[in-house]
């Protein structure tokens, strides 16, 4: 089965998530510049969330201060860093990860360590459901049935944290973390979601790289692409059964609710490049909870264009392997965009080269705040972030560890920690 031009242009996932600008060789090295720290009414919390038996860290665990929409999430270490505002010590923070059960901790019992947070896997015995109510087909359709009543209609202004990488192999040639300020219009609107860069830094250095320069465009445009919710016309649209096969998977526990996965792939009389992977889907309100997906690389010609949009003439790039993460969290019975994650692996072979370059590509962004936007603010054109953003082009710099102040971000992992010491190193 072979798509219209109409068919293919409405595609989200085959026609957005990477804008990759590669140039040859540039030998530069950005200037290191340190800003003030500004010192402000909040306290911090260090944290690991680990297995209660294997002590296996649990990366992407989501914590939330209860009572607030303030929250974080875990690195690929298990660790958090979590900043409370003062009026807010007296609370708890909830502890949520799939397949485990939620856990409850008060702020006052956090030692002065990284305190260690074990969670149970939940094996409580899920409830019996019959053939009808595991049709994978009756479960989608329910989910765009259901999709005003489940999540936001509401204008909100979201804080994010956002952070890109690229590394050749294991060397961090490219860093770049920002704070942004999201606009995100109600599920109804045709208008887009827009971003605000509220406070960003930076570190490259392509000497490393050899003949290469790489950079992401769209910067955490290419996140906010990936809400499938919002975005509903570019995934879960009429036609989306000619595109995939669904299959029931499991029941599983998640967030304290039951959860239908769900396993989908495109049709093998499809030839373009699509996706195939899991989608989590509450069994009580049918909403869409979390989808964890990967490109299909079969065709390499075709899945390569989804990605660059410059390259030099004799540069083959070809993706390696793919995967993406959406997660959503819930507040007062309804559901918003909560956390995403992209990682690329290109290779890149040169005409009459011997031996190739393996580059690898990741970015993410979480929401650590929200509050809604009850007089539908907006921000003049020129504040806005561009669609066709290079962050590494709009950022000045990196500088000294308190940087971010009062604001909530993602603790690096252990790699990334360690190229920022390399960094800070070379502020002294």
């Amino acid at each position: 089965m072979e798509l219209t031009t109409k068919e293919k242009s409405k595609r989200f996932f085959s026609k957005i998530i990477i804008g990759l600008v590669i140039f040859g060789y540039f030998k530069t090295m950005d200037t290191i510049k340190s800003q003030e720290y500004k010192s402000s009414e909040f306290t911090q919390f260090k944290g690991v969330v680990q297995d209660a038996n294997s002590k296996k860290p649990l990366e992407f665990a989501s914590i939330i201060i209860n009572a607030t929409n303030i929250s974080t999430i875990t690195n690929t270490d298990g660790e958090f860093l979590l900043k409370v505002p003062n009026n807010n010590l007296d609370k708890d923070i909830t502890i949520s990860y799939l397949g485990y059960l939620n856990k409850v901790v008060s702020l006052s019992s956090f030692t002065a360590n990284k305190f260690i947070i074990k969670l149970e896997e939940s094996f409580e015995k899920l409830p019996d459901v019959n053939l009808a109510s595991t049709n994978p087909i009756s479960i989608v359709e329910m989910l765009i049935k259901n999709r005003q009543k489940n999540y936001f209609n509401k204008p909100v202004i979201m804080k994010a944290f956002y952070r890109e990488s690229i590394k050749k192999r294991r060397t961090y040639a490219s860093l770049s973390e920002a704070v942004i300020d999201i606009y995100k219009q109600p599920l109804e609107s045709n208008s887009k979601d827009y971003v605000k860069l509220h406070k960003a830094r930076k570190s490259t250095d392509y000497r490393k790289v050899d003949t290469l320069l790489i950079k992401l465009q769209g910067g955490p445009y290419n996140n906010l692409a990936m809400d499938m919710i919002k975005n509903q016309d570019l995934f879960f649209t009429e036609d989306i059964f000619e595109i995939y096969n669904f299959t029931f998977d499991k029941l599983i526990s998640m967030n304290n609710k039951t959860v239908y996965v769900l396993n989908f792939i495109q049709k093998s009389t499809i030839v373009e490049p699509y996706y195939q992977g899991k989608l989590y889907i509450d069994t009580q309100s049918y909403a869409l909870i979390k989808a964890v997906y990967s490109l299909n690389l079969e065709n390499l010609k075709k899945a390569s264009k989804f990605f660059v949009k410059k390259k030099p003439a004799k540069a083959d790039v070809i993706p390696v392997k793919t995967k993406y993460i959406v997660d959503y969290r819930v507040a007062n019975g309804k559901w918003y965009f909560g956390y995403s994650r992209i990682e690329l692996t290109f290779k890149i072979n040169w005409d009459k080269k011997l031996f190739n370059s393996l580059y690898h590509l990741t970015i993410e962004m979480a929401t650590t705040d929200w509050e809604l936007n009850e007089e539908n603010n907006n921000l003049k054109n020129k504040e806005k972030l561009k669609p066709n953003v290079i962050l590494n082009d709009k950022v000045s710099g990196f500088s000294n560890p308190k940087f971010w102040g009062e604001y909530n971000v993602i603790e690096p992992d252990k790699s990334i920690e360690n190229a920022i010491k390399k960094i800070q190193r070379k502020l002294k």
